[in-house]
């Protein structure tokens, strides 16, 4: 018996923990000038190559996930960037036609019988958006390192709103799937009773035990 139907026999909650990079097709309106950036910083060859590897990354992502045995309608999908507003299944699909490997692969799970989840606080998902076009336009706060304290104190704000939807949301029995970024943290905010999986990479904020 796998270890997700063993989880869901004894009514216990699991949380399948996958951290990631986000592709160009991840950064929306932010697209060009993120790109320009890392061009000028490591040059047109590595920036290929580091978007080569994050596709890559998904696809071993896909593999992963197609040798769990789920049972999808007890799936819940929890998306980085993702906000609690009514419109969530619009936001993949519109990202997934603009060609984001990661909500492509949101859609096939949905379409397998998965749940999709608003995951994040759309207030803290603006300001943290109005943060990075002041940064990016070279607009706001002169000193970086006031914007870059700034950005890191509205991630924790972030992963612990994250965290507490997680743990209102998933019930006994139910297995989340959680995409978030390598940067974020729940440790210490995710219930005691959710076994959480990393069946690929651990994020860097959580040491191998």
């Amino acid at each position: 018996m796998s270890e997700f139907h063993r989880s869901s026999a004894s009514g216990k909650r699991s949380l399948y923990y996958f951290p990631i990079l986000h592709s160009r097709a991840d950064l929306g309106g932010f697209e060009d000038q993120v790109a320009a950036r890392a061009i000028e910083s490591m040059g047109q060859e590595q920036w290929e190559k580091q978007c080569q590897a994050i596709e890559q990354g998904w696809l071993q992502i896909e593999r992963v996930i197609d040798r769990l045995e789920l049972s999808y309608p007890d799936c819940r999908l929890y998306q980085d960037g993702l906000p609690i507003c009514g419109k969530e299944l619009k936001i993949v699909s519109d990202l997934a036609q603009s060609g984001s490997h990661n909500h492509e692969l949101l859609l096939a799970l949905i379409n397998r019988g998965a749940t999709l989840m608003g995951t994040e606080s759309l207030d803290l998902l603006l300001a943290e958006y109005k943060l990075i076009k002041s940064y990016l336009s070279g607009e706001g706060a002169a000193d970086p390192g006031v914007m870059e304290t700034e950005g890191r104190q509205l991630l924790q704000h972030r992963d612990r709103f994250i965290a507490e939807r997680i743990n209102e949301t998933l019930e006994p029995g139910q297995t989340g799937l959680l995409f978030l970024g390598m940067l974020h943290s729940l440790d210490g905010a995710l219930s005691s009773d959710i076994s959480v999986i990393y069946p690929i990479i651990r994020p860097l904020s959580v040491a191998a035990p």
